[in-house]
């Protein structure tokens, strides 16, 4: 082992005991009771450690091409988290979809419900959140108090959020955790008694934030939700790993709409000979055969679609280790509306998921809009890459296989490999074609969208929809150009457009990452002629482990 992996392990075990809550996200075990510390305190003692360990980084000379690859990772993504942190981005994080509060009871969706002392550890969690939730709200007060506040709009919605998750007539997240336990065996009475009283003040806790959210900090928050080109520019930097120009990236994302949405009208074509996109959609929704209905059932299809996945590409495709090739698809406890992926425990006891949160009144389903989806979250999308890392112990020191994870380089491998898979033949289907081609529009306009909002630009007078020429974009502009350009419903659409306003330059990274992963192969093909093996060429990129889309084109460069 080098240097840099001594540290990258000291890393990961003072930061498990620091963020139980990221520990069991990341299936390191033995804080399963416990809850992160959500205080300022909690917040600033993540980042001395970051800092901390950027200083004994920056003191360590590679020993080999390994361990450099591994220093420039760590380097880059603790020096951009730090960045956050020091600029209050983290402390101030209200938002739909990414908040400490979502971490905090997301990660009990994560935890094993069979057995006493399953049971035990989610009663002694429950009994903790109200306690969380007191140390969050002491944070984003004094966040507010020092001038970081998120827009109010998004601390509404996620107050509606909380409202759902405590409801009993909706989520009512808190109870149904108690009845699923209780459904996977007998529980002790002393015990259940101390799960039915936590998931009584968990619930009072939820609402209690909602009602915090409303009435004290939105009249704090910022009218207007749009975060300016300096806030923007770092949260692009920290989602992407790497710094492109935006507003060239902003032209782009036109470029390649308009590109897609061609391909779309000649798919179209073979679905209804003559007719136009919209025409296909409604023929491929009205055939029973790509609808399903019913959330198991859907959730079983979409099991299905991704073992025969698993098991058709390994060995032929890609390396797939004997670990990797378990994947359960699961709906999640939660209406929040996203389509997500979660990795496996460290010791592979809990296998990757792909997981959907299906929102209120959606109970059927078209298939032909979610084959890709499969491939985006399972193999050889999420799955494949963030799976296949944690196996790679003798590549990767801890740090890289666990907690490493840059949106770009991750979405963007995703939304290649749904690109890979038409390649490769598995969307020759003409309905599934267009459900990916669907799912890139869709990737395309929220570069256009995403970085139009947040930073106020004028619409194109040249653009080729013809959409509000020479406008400035704003949050209404971007509700109308998603329904013009996406095939979505209004549930969904609405939860992505709070995302993207909540939560900026996030959105962008699958299409841009894509981008750049799509670069990384030309420039790989061109150096190597006719040597050139895209097998290989994936299995070098996967191995390097995740890393900023910056250190992954010097890296890739070097190979």
């Amino acid at each position: 082992m080098g240097r840099t992996d001594d540290i990258a392990d000291g890393y990961v075990d003072a930061w498990a005991a620091l963020d139980p809550v990221g520990a069991t996200s990341v299936g390191i075990s033995g804080h399963d009771d416990k809850l992160t510390d959500l205080s300022p305190d909690g917040f600033a003692a993540l980042a001395e450690l970051d800092r901390r360990t950027l200083q004994d980084l920056s003191a360590v000379e590679p020993a080999d091409e390994r361990e450099r690859v591994a220093k420039e990772a760590m380097s880059e993504r603790l020096g951009l988290a730090l960045a956050r942190y020091d600029a209050g981005e983290l402390t101030s994080e209200i938002n739909v979809i990414s908040s400490a509060l979502h971490a905090t009871r997301g990660v009990f969706d994560l935890m094993p419900l069979s057995g006493n002392d399953a049971a035990a550890n989610i009663a002694a969690r429950m009994a903790a959140f109200p306690a969380a939730v007191a140390e969050f709200t002491e944070t984003v007060r004094d966040a507010a108090a020092r001038g970081h506040v998120s827009a109010r709009h998004q601390m509404l919605e996620m107050a509606k959020q909380c409202d759902s998750w405590s409801d009993p007539a909706r989520d009512n997240f808190w109870p149904g955790l108690v009845e699923r336990v209780r459904a996977e065996g007998d529980v002790p009475a002393s015990l259940g008694r101390d799960l039915d009283a936590a998931a009584a003040a968990a619930t009072e806790a939820t609402a209690g934030f909602a009602a915090f959210l409303r009435d004290e900090l939105a009249p704090q928050g910022r009218a207007k939700q749009a975060v300016g080109r300096d806030r923007y520019r770092l949260a692009s930097q920290y989602f992407l790993g790497a710094r492109v120009d935006l507003d060239e990236t902003y032209a782009w994302g036109f470029e390649e709409l308009a590109r897609l949405e061609t391909e779309m009208r000649a798919t179209a074509d073979r679905i209804v000979p003559g007719g136009t996109v919209d025409e296909a959609v409604a023929a491929l929704d009205a055939d029973p055969a790509r609808n399903i209905p019913g959330k198991e059932a859907f959730r079983e299809w979409m099991q299905q679609l991704a073992q025969k996945a698993v098991d058709e590409l390994a060995g032929t495709h890609f390396d797939i280790p004997e670990q990797v090739r378990r994947i359960e698809c699961m709906i999640a406890p939660t209406s929040d509306g996203g389509v997500y992926y979660t990795g496996p425990s460290e010791d592979f006891s809990r296998p990757g998921r792909m997981w959907w949160a299906v929102p209120e009144g959606i109970d059927a389903f078209s298939t032909w809009r979610e084959v890709t989806t499969v491939y985006h979250e399972g193999v050889p999308g999420h799955h494949l890459q963030v799976a296949q890392t944690v196996v790679r112990k003798e590549l990767l020191n801890r740090w890289q296989r666990l907690l490493c994870w840059v949106s770009g380089h991750g979405e963007g491998w995703a939304l290649y490999a749904e690109r890979l898979m038409d390649e490769l033949g598995y969307l020759d289907d003409p309905g599934d074609k267009l459900g990916m081609l669907d799912a890139q529009t869709f990737r395309a306009s929220r570069v256009i969208v995403d970085i139009g909002m947040h930073l106020e630009l004028e619409i194109p007078r040249d653009n080729p929809f013809g959409f509000h020429p020479g406008e400035r974009w704003t949050p209404e502009l971007g509700w109308e150009f998603l329904r013009a350009h996406t095939r979505m419903e209004d549930e969904l659409l609405r939860f992505e457009l709070n995302r993207y306003l909540g939560w900026p330059g996030q959105a962008p990274s699958y299409k841009v990452g894509e981008r750049i992963w799509l670069q990384a192969r030309a420039d790989a093909e061109a150096r190597k002629g006719a040597d050139f093996d895209l097998k290989a060429f994936h299995r070098a990129a996967l191995d390097l482990g995740a890393l900023g889309l910056d250190p992954l084109r010097a890296a890739l460069a070097r190979i």
